[in-house]
């Protein structure tokens, strides 16, 4: 694989999806459902389990940008051993293969192609579309994040909370969560945050967050999170760059964008939002205020 390699495999499906006939788009869909343990087996096992025979999933995996079935196999190889990198091993692979400049150019370089390749993976019609359901107000908004992605969900809570009512922020500590589903409803949404090395308590709450009816928005990277299945919308932003831990600037990024639309439909109520907000800063004396000299 060449001009594709910077692609996950599940992105070079979903990518190539319209261009396959009706058996090739079976096989695609049976690799999806399970991906990636459908992906696994010798290529009888894999036509068999998708009830295609193997000439379509050669044929399939060609057209995905592979050389063939090995090539394909190889790349979901590579994919697992990075969703299951530790923060030692990265910072070892990016040690060894570290150029011989700055960090600061190196980082930058990295977060720079991560943004670039993102921005090309994300729908605006799609991004509207969810633009929309955050910004209605019938609908309860739960927002929950992992280990090192709550900061994430912290952030857009508190902003979210601005702009609409109805936001909940749901706890990082998943005994709570039976309580927080107690009280999800049908349409309402919950973003949920969760990169590599993936939480199986998320993919759980958004699995009986789907049964009830809610749409699960998901921020996750190129290889994205076993929570993919139970969610309606899934951002796949690229998180790599030189270091022992990944990035969220591109998924930060998506985030403010998102809010400066939200903002922007709603402003109406958000900037009276705003003002109440201002006038309880000013009665709890939260921030300090500086008297002008005359």
């Amino acid at each position: 694989m060449t001009d594709e390699a910077v692609k996950s495999v599940a992105e070079s499906i979903r990518d190539n999806f319209e261009d396959l006939t009706r058996t090739e788009r079976l096989f695609a869909n049976t690799l999806l459902e399970n991906y990636p343990m459908s992906c696994l087996g010798s290529i009888t096992a894999v036509a068999a389990a998708a009830d295609v025979s193997t000439p379509t999933v050669l044929r399939t995996v060609k057209k995905l940008g592979y050389d063939g079935f090995p090539d394909f196999q190889s790349a979901v190889h590579t994919e697992l051993e990075e969703k299951i990198s530790s923060p030692i091993t990265k910072f070892d692979r990016w040690n060894e293969s570290a150029a011989d400049t700055h960090i600061l150019n190196e980082f930058t370089d990295a977060v720079m192609e991560n943004m670039r390749q993102s921005l090309m993976q994300i729908d605006p019609e799609e991004f509207d579309a969810i633009v929309d359901k955050l910004s209605t107000q019938k609908n309860a908004l739960h927002i929950v994040g992992g280990r090192i992605t709550r900061s994430l969900a912290d952030y857009f809570f508190t902003h979210m909370q601005v702009a609409r009512k109805n936001v909940h922020r749901v706890a990082s500590n998943s005994n709570t969560w039976p309580h927080y589903l107690l009280n999800m409803e049908k349409g309402d949404l919950l973003v949920c945050f969760d990169v590599r090395r993936y939480e199986h308590s998320l993919l759980n709450l958004t699995h009986l967050a789907s049964e009830r009816g809610v749409d699960v928005i998901l921020f996750t990277d190129q290889w994205g999170s076993p929570a993919a299945k139970n969610a309606k919308h899934v951002f796949n932003l690229r998180i790599e760059v030189p270091s022992a831990w990944d990035s969220s600037v591109v998924t930060l990024f998506l985030l403010e964008a998102l809010i400066a639309a939200v903002q922007k439909k709603t402003w109406t109520q958000t900037k009276k939002r705003m003002n109440e907000l201002e006038y309880l800063f000013d009665e709890t004396r939260l921030f300090k205020k500086f008297k002008k000299i005359t």
